[in-house]
């Protein structure tokens, strides 16, 4: 299962995992399938770590769950935060995941068994979020630039047919 985020500097096509992870990979699809995700801008940013998203409001307090409740962790031992690339859910503390998710800029095994990873960058690692990550930022680590997600495409979605 893949979706690609096409954002203003380019595409980010996610292997999404599905199995491992169900009902975390359930709400990130679905709002995927609704747009929930479209016009929404790359809050913050923190070179050599991650890239934030998924809040409508584009603050980083906001967003929800498809369920309009935090939903619990899917902590998986062998889904780490161990490279580049990794797609995971931010949270505000155990049990408090809604929309937001973020892409590592490289390896951050401090998130592991705090963070719930769900997908990996397949396609634009080394293009697209390069150029996320050469983004100025302020002292909040808030893009300076507005760059937004321009739409998703699910490329096949399991959950379709149930």
């Amino acid at each position: 299962m893949s979706v690609t985020l096409h954002t203003d500097l380019g595409d980010l096509k996610i292997e999404v995992f599905c199995e491992s992870v169900p009902k975390t990979a359930e709400n990130f699809l679905a709002l995927c399938a609704s747009s929930y995700y479209d016009g929404v801008s790359f809050h913050r940013s923190i070179p050599g770590f991650m890239i934030q998203t998924g809040d409508p409001t584009g603050k980083g307090k906001g967003g929800t769950s498809i369920w309009q409740t935090e939903f619990e962790d899917e902590i998986r031992a062998a889904l780490r935060h161990n490279a580049r690339g990794i797609v995971s859910m931010a949270n505000k503390g155990p049990g408090t995941n809604g929309s937001q998710f973020f892409i590592t800029y490289g390896s951050a095994p401090h998130l592991d068994g705090k963070n719930t990873v769900f997908g990996r960058v397949i396609e634009g690692a080394e293009t697209t979020l390069t150029k996320l990550e050469g983004l100025e930022v302020d002292k909040k680590n808030r893009t300076k630039e507005k760059v937004e997600i321009k739409r998703v495409t699910i490329h096949a979605n399991p959950l379709a047919d149930q």
